[in-house]
């Protein structure tokens, strides 16, 4: 496993201040990126646009043949995990945030967590979390992300495994961002399982140089552990969510808010429910308990029975 303790950040940029700047400085840091960032399919860069060859790597579409031919830039935190806790989201979602609050574009814009990503497959993944799911076969051809749709969960490739968990320890380090206990022994072994390497190293030494700081997760000169305490406190409005472990077929679990409210219809759902995993993305507000729920005026689904 190889360590580092320090990284020279030579000469600083100004970091970027919204997520439209964001992409294009992330064009220029990984303009010599052969592959995305979950398939694995090789890129081709034409001005700062990058285009994916689906033939050569076996990718098959799903459902959206025009997006999964183009590059996007994925937030591996997305953007409902450190948004939906703040008074913006809660009254416009992701739109009204980047509208209207500086705090909100100043992390959505975190080069760090950027990677160029097959389009389709972003567009997938949405705000899922990330699990192991071998219950579940791949849907894109030979790419070897799975995703379950009906649980809301997002398994990686092995390769960039490691990547996620050190981008998730800095974004929470940062932001104060919550991981449950089971989201954190999921990283911790995936940081183990797969180290960081030379490329992942270049990338980030790049990104300090836009940023004006490192990742220090990857340079080895901070450590996460169970019950990590955030040395920056950079966010205080998002109130933690409890989790509720979920088991699928293969006693492997799986985590998901223990309280899912309806912004339209202000019912809650609990993960029994048949519409829990049915709220789209856009109307879902999370809640840590029952009691926070029916605080914020919501009252229990009809078709959710105890």
């Amino acid at each position: 496993m190889l360590v580092f303790t320090c990284v020279a950040v030579g000469s600083v940029h100004a970091a970027p201040a919204d997520f439209d700047s964001a992409k294009r400085i992330a064009a220029r840091i990984f303009a010599d990126e052969h592959t995305d960032f979950y398939c694995d399919c090789p890129i081709q860069w034409i001005s700062g646009k990058g285009r994916i060859d689906l033939k050569s790597c076996g990718y098959q579409v799903r459902k959206n043949g025009p997006r999964a031919l183009r590059v996007e830039w994925e937030h591996v935190v997305p953007a409902q995990q450190f948004g939906a806790g703040r008074a913006c989201w809660k009254k416009g979602g992701r739109e009204h945030c980047g509208d209207t609050d500086a705090k909100f574009r100043q992390i959505e814009a975190n080069l760090f967590n950027l990677r160029p990503a097959l389009g389709e497959v972003n567009g997938d993944r949405a705000h899922f979390r990330f699990a192991e799911l071998p219950d579940v076969k791949p849907q894109h051809g030979a790419c070897p992300v799975r995703i379950d749709f009906s649980r809301q969960l997002a398994e990686p490739r092995f390769e960039v495994r490691g990547d996620i968990a050190r981008i998730y320890f800095y974004m929470a380090d940062r932001y104060q961002l919550t991981l449950s206990k089971a989201e954190q022994k999921l990283f911790l072994r995936w940081h183990t399982e797969d180290p960081v390497d030379d490329r992942e190293l270049t990338l980030m030494r790049r990104t300090a140089q836009q940023m004006g700081h490192s990742n220090d997760f990857v340079t080895g000169e901070k450590r996460w552990y169970l019950g990590y305490l955030s040395a920056q406190p950079e966010l205080s409005e998002p109130e933690p969510v409890a989790d509720t472990l979920q088991v699928n077929s293969a006693g492997q679990s799986s985590l998901s808010p223990a309280v899912v409210g309806n912004k339209k219809s202000k019912k809650y759902h609990l993960p029994h429910c048949s519409g829990y995993s049915q709220i789209k993305p856009d109307n879902q507000q999370p809640f840590a308990t029952e009691a926070k729920a029916i605080a914020a005026g919501y009252q229990l689904a009809g078709n959710c029975k105890k």
